[in-house]
């Protein structure tokens, strides 16, 4: 069976959705996303999803074109359609299609479209043994708190780190960690758990939200605030987040061990934690 897709109100497969090539997605990058994961049939924290694209499409001025209830709607049945229980659904909302031009189309009329795939799996080896990063400068503006579709420097770090053998590259600015191009990082130093200050500088993750929240249930100590490299490199722990890896240990940044060299004792019980959620 084909993969499902949704573009501007209407469900098809994927091989048949054509797009403008006067798209502004397509031509400016102009527009948002979102990425969101179902287990068993049901998409996980759909709201707190639902919350952050609304929240990025207004920062850059793009209408919402539809409400959380119809949001959910679309999810359930672009699952059901799909056959699959474990989903991977991309969202995407542009500016819409008009000739090109840096000034903003009036009035708008916004391109949405979802995507719904079967969700890969992690492979179980990442989970239980760990995974090597490297870091990178970062290169990005000044608004990563939106989750925009620009991601060029996001491409370029991650294909240097498959280059380099690794699974993640990490964003070094000023000598501050920022996040992975791909997910939020977490670091452990004497039994309490430090994410980098939730600004501009960072995208407020949603699993990375509920990995705090999970270690705070568990009676953790959660700190958010601004991470040396230095700190990062003599952590006891740390672990990326994302939707689609859920909770990785990183046990090698730059080719040095980080700990012992194997995931730790905190990274594995908030792995349990956050499984429990889902």
């Amino acid at each position: 069976m084909p993969d499902i897709g949704y573009w501007n109100g209407q469900f098809s497969s994927l091989q048949d959705i054509r797009l403008s090539p006067e798209d502004r997605g397509f031509l400016f990058g102009d527009g948002v996303y979102e990425v969101i994961r179902a287990y068993q049939g049901v998409p996980a924290f759909a709201g707190d999803h639902f919350n952050r694209l609304v929240r990025s499409a207004g920062e850059i001025r793009i209408p919402v074109p539809f409400d959380q209830a119809t949001f959910q709607e679309i999810l359930l049945s672009g699952i059901r359609q799909s056959g699959y229980s474990e989903v991977k659904i991309y969202i995407e909302i542009t500016r819409g299609v008009a000739p090109r031009d840096h000034v903003f189309p009036a009035p708008c009329e916004p391109t949405v479209f979802f995507s719904f795939r079967e969700m890969g799996k992690v492979p179980s080896e990442w989970r239980l043994k760990g995974v090597s990063v490297i870091t990178v400068p970062d290169i990005r503006w000044n608004r990563c708190d939106i989750k925009s579709l620009n991601l060029l420097p996001n491409v370029l770090a991650k294909q240097q780190a498959k280059e380099a053998g690794v699974f993640e590259a990490i964003f070094i600015r000023e000598g501050s960690v920022m996040e992975g191009a791909t997910s939020n990082v977490f670091m452990v130093c004497q039994g309490v758990i430090y994410t980098p200050l939730i600004n501009h500088q960072v995208l407020a993750g949603v699993t990375q939200q509920h990995v705090m929240r999970t270690a705070q249930r568990l009676g953790k100590g959660m700190e958010c605030r601004s991470i040396s490299l230095e700190e990062l490199m003599r952590a006891d722990e740390v672990f990326l987040t994302g939707t689609t890896i859920e909770i990785l240990p990183v046990v090698a940044i730059d080719g040095c061990s980080v700990g012992q060299g194997e995931p730790g004792a905190l990274t594995k019980e908030l792995q349990r934690g956050f499984a429990s959620l889902v």
